[in-house]
């Protein structure tokens, strides 16, 4: 499958290669202020669920960075 622009393939095979993938999905959350696949975000955006059920995730985590993130969204 071709990836177009955006996309990133991050080899996590070797405990090298997993600590740099780890280094680069905190630097591009930290810089842009976006999680990378949060899956209650994609799925909300998707509108797979709705504001009932992102709510409930809210709740869920209470409050956590998580939480507050998905409260942002609101």
């Amino acid at each position: 499958e071709l990836l177009g622009r955006g996309f990133t393939w991050l080899d996590t095979g070797t405990h090298e290669s997993l600590l740099e993938a780890s280094s680069f999905i905190q630097t591009i959350e930290k810089r842009q202020g976006l999680k990378v696949a949060c899956l209650d975000e994609i799925a909300f955006n998707q509108k797979f669920i709705d504001k009932k059920r992102l709510l409930k995730s809210i709740e869920i985590y209470k409050d956590s960075p998580y939480s507050n993130y998905l409260k942002k969204m609101l």
